[in-house]
């Protein structure tokens, strides 16, 4: 489809999405968006829900400022995936010893590692820029300088909520590793505080919505902001990198008579900003729930814990900001999931998928979700879809 415009009060709400279907709350956030005076655009993906400060699945342009709350708490949050020379036929037919290897080899909920992980140690990892990455730790916020100790070991851990890791099979029942998480407790703590700090600066105190405090360009404080926002976004790069090299360390032990070759790892934050130029302006594009899809660029969309996901190729449709969705988007809440689901109801939607199936992942459940066809068939118009993969393992923290 084509995007649908919704009058707002600076710009136009672009939509991916049939505004109908948004819940009340969520057009209320787009509209207190579309009301900030450095706004220059705003396009929303078929993905769209409620969120924290600012709409899940919103793409926002602007000039000379950015809201913290329009990147999110999870700095950095974001996919990777890669193509391993296995196949179907080389999978086990119980998967559960796997599953238990990767949870072994990955912290998941608010776990953490021993100790760092010595990248050097890990087959293939690029360990340059690694030294300087943690040199620059001494630069950022003092408020989270005490918390060093807890990132190092928290680097290359999954995390909780909706962040997973699974094993899937294509439709040449080729089998790829997936993974999904970002920034841990470190973005969470930098973003925290600087979201602080921007509402209570003075030019935020007339906002329509606090949540939406900014950062103004050649300030103390907007530079501040930056130095921390991409520091944590390369954590995220670098903690889903390690994972990753986790991972097939893991599947070549699992498989050494196969052995097991790797593809290109693919790559995306969907929570994050970046400088992009539009019509020759110079804007700061913030992603919440939303993938760079730039014509050419490879993403992944995933679904839930027991559908389908998507690698996607962008089509650099400059309407959306080069933008796509970042996955199938929540349609409600986990604690309205939690009263209206059971664990019953979880084996039955995850048949087929080795993957946890107590009560502390019902609110994970694939009918709390959007259907992920329909989010793909929403957006044709900005990807292209390379492969379709379903899970045959999903881990949760």
């Amino acid at each position: 489809m084509s995007y649908t415009e919704v009058p707002g009060a600076k710009v136009p709400i672009r939509m991916w999405a049939d505004p109908g279907s948004v819940e009340d709350g969520a057009m209320q956030q787009l509209r207190n968006v579309a009301t900030l005076p450095w706004i220059k655009g705003l396009a929303v993906m078929p993905d769209v829900h409620y969120g924290k400060g600012a709409t899940v699945g919103s793409v926002i342009a602007m000039q000379g400022a950015v809201c913290p709350a329009a990147v999110g708490v999870d700095i950095g949050c974001g996919m990777s995936a890669v193509k391993t020379s296995l196949t179907a036929n080389d999978l086990p037919g119980d998967l559960s010893r796997l599953r238990s290897k990767i949870e072994q080899a990955i912290p998941v909920g608010r776990g953490m590692h021993d100790g760092p992980v010595d990248p050097s140690r890990l087959h293939g990892f690029a360990t340059a820029g690694w030294e300087d990455f943690w040199g620059r730790f001494e630069g950022v916020a003092e408020a989270v300088k005490f918390r060093r100790g807890r990132a190092g070991k928290q680097m290359g851990t999954l995390g909780a909520g909706n962040h997973f890791w699974e094993l899937c099979l294509d439709s040449d029942n080729s089998v790829w590793i997936m993974l999904h998480s970002g920034s841990r407790n470190i973005g969470k703590e930098l973003a925290d505080h600087h979201i602080g700090v921007a509402q209570n600066l003075p030019h935020n105190k007339n906002l329509v919505e606090r949540d939406l405090a900014v950062f103004i360009a050649d300030t103390p404080q907007m530079a501040a902001y930056r130095n921390d926002l991409f520091w944590a976004q390369e954590y995220a790069k670098y903690n889903r990198a390690i994972m990753m090299r986790l991972s097939q360390d893991v599947v070549r032990r699992e498989f050494q008579k196969a052995r097991v070759t790797f593809g290109e790892v693919i790559s995306c934050h969907h929570n994050y900003l970046s400088e992009e130029r539009y019509d020759g302006v110079d804007l700061l594009v913030t992603r919440k729930g939303a993938i760079r899809a730039g014509s050419g660029e490879y993403g992944i969309i995933p679904g839930s814990m027991g559908a389908g996901s998507y690698i996607v190729k962008g089509l650099g449709n400059e309407a959306s900001f080069n933008s796509a969705s970042h996955g199938a988007g929540r349609r409600m809440s986990r604690s309205a999931a939690k009263r209206r689901f059971s664990t019953r109801d979880l084996e039955e939607q995850t048949r087929g998928v080795e993957c946890r199936k107590d009560s502390g992942v019902v609110d994970e459940i694939p009918a709390a979700y959007k259907p992920i066809e329909q989010v793909i068939d929403q957006q044709r118009d900005l990807v292209e879809v390379v492969a379709k993969l379903k899970q045959v393992i999903c881990v949760k923290g």
